[in-house]
Parts: C-alpha cells; structure tokens; sequence
C-alpha cells in the first residue's frame, strides 16, 4: 500500500508558505505522493461544500511544490478534461513532467458541475464520447512526431508539439458511474476514487474496472483512494477518529483492493471552511503527517 499526502490547496491554509512546509515535510517522512484537486468555480448562492469555496490551480500548485521537492511523487486528482483544449492539456502536463524529473501522475475527469461547463463554452451533454477522443488524441501530442486529427469534438491539421516528455505521465481516471468505470478499465493506468466514496462500494468498482480492462486485452492494477481523513474523537466515519484507528482503515481499504490512499485534510471541513485557522491547521497537518507516515 503507497501512502499520500493533499496538498493543501482549499480554503485559508493553502498559502504558498503552508504548500511547501506540507510538501516537504511529507518528503521527508516517507511519503510516497502529494496530490492536488480542481474546481474553477464556486457558483454564488449554492451549497455545494466550503472545501469548493476558494481553491488554489492544481497544476500550478504542483509546479511549486515540484520545485521544493526530489523524491516525492506528484498527483492530481482530478483535472476536468472538458475545461482544456487536448493541445493546451497536453503541453502543461508535458512540461510538469519534465520539471518534476518524471513524478507526474496525472489524474482526469469529466467534471460535472453545470456552472464550470458554461463558464468553459463546453456541454455538458456526450461528455464521455468526448473523453474517449481527447485520451487518445492527448497521449498522441505526447508520442506522434507530428500529429493530425479530425474527429467530432476536436481538430488539429498537422502539426508538432515539443518537446515531448521523456516518459509520458500515468493516465488515472476518476467516475464512479459503470461506463466510468469501464472506461478507466479500457483506457487508463489506474482509477482514483471521489471524495464521496463509500468503502463497502470499492471492491465491485475495483472489480468493473479490472473486468473491461481484461476485455480489452490489457491490465490496470493502481487503485487510488482519497481518504477523507479527520483525525479527532468522533470516530464514526472511515479514516476518521485517533490515528491508529485511521492506520487500520487504511488496512482496511487494502484488503479491499485499493493499492494508494491518500490522506486529504482538505476536504475535512476544519481545513477547508474559508474561515478556518491557518496556523491551526497547519499545526493539526503535521501531527497527522507524523502520525500516518509509511511505516
């Protein structure tokens, strides 16, 4: 089981001060990733959780922390790929690929908040077919010497796109709906897990994704979970309560076939409410980091 860490990239913590004690100070205690989350937007006058309130871009977070950092690898979980051009997406992650010395992983989705689709002039509707173009049309721009495509959600006439990344990133998917999941089973190197995951649900998911990757002839075998962590008395939920308890959750979700968690406080409401303490969550961060490092 891979052990990691969020950066934190929601609410009053995520500073840049805050980013790199964080990262480096999982580097250094054994962890073997960190990862950061998307959301464009946080539509007035709706309730859709305080940790949507004000985040930080994934991409550029992980370019900071790339650069304070050597081992460690680096996540996102997930990019939204209607929100980027197939081009666009596919020469930052290159970039951050080749800045981070090869640690990305890159973590897509197909995002699903109405708002975000019409700020980025994209339907929401058939956005799985177009997922399904833009994967192949994105490993393209990071392999093809010159590349042309004209399908029914994007064109590009023959052209180049370099430098191309040494080894391109890992492809995870994210969606816990069925042709989600087949889809990550086709098309991708792992699955990741939402911030809603119900554990009792992982071992059939895990098992629709292995099912369609065996039908299309190939193998996935990362299985990554966000894990919720709320360290504290109240121990009623998964990863939640004193930290031994959290640990054997974490066994937990081995047994159930999950082969990475990661740690994310930022969705845990006393890190990502905009009002909360920097420098207490800051404080509670590293006791947990200590806490829940590999052993």
């Amino acid at each position: 089981m891979r052990i990691g860490f969020g950066v934190p990239v929601s609410g009053t913590w995520a500073t840049p001060q805050i980013m790199a004690r964080v990262a480096t100070r999982a580097e250094e205690l054994g962890y073997h990733e960190i990862w950061t989350f998307q959301r464009l937007l946080h539509p007035a006058g709706t309730d859709i959780g305080a940790v949507y309130r004000s985040v930080q871009d994934p991409i550029v977070s992980l370019a900071y922390v790339a650069a304070l950092t050597s081992r460690i690898r680096l996540g996102v979980a997930v990019l939204n790929l209607p929100f980027f051009s197939p081009a666009l997406l596919g020469k930052q992650l290159a970039t951050l690929q080749s800045v981070s010395a090869g640690r990305l992983d890159a973590g897509l989705g197909l995002g699903w908040m109405e708002e975000e689709f019409i700020a980025s002039k994209v339907p929401l509707e058939r956005r799985g077919k177009r997922a399904d173009e833009y994967l192949e049309l994105l490993r393209r721009f990071w392999t093809d010497e010159v590349i042309e495509h004209h399908g029914e959600f994007y064109d590009v006439v023959p052209s180049r796109q370099e430098p191309k990344p040494e080894t391109p990133p890992p492809i995870l998917l994210g969606g816990g709906a069925p042709a989600a999941l087949r889809r990550a089973g086709r098309l991708a190197d792992g699955w990741i897990s939402s911030s809603r995951m119900i554990a009792d649900d992982l071992p059939s998911m895990i098992d629709q994704v292995k099912e369609a990757a065996a039908e299309a002839g190939r193998e996935v075998t990362r299985f990554v979970c966000r894990g919720v962590t709320r360290p504290g008395r109240d121990a009623s939920q998964p990863l939640s309560g004193p930290y031994e308890k959290i640990r054997e959750d974490v066994e937990a979700l081995e047994a159930k076939g999950v082969t990475e968690v990661f740690h994310d406080l930022n969705f845990n409401p006393a890190f990502g409410a905009p009002d909360a303490d920097p420098a207490a969550s800051l404080a509670l961060a590293e006791e947990a980091m200590e806490n829940l490092a590999p052993r």
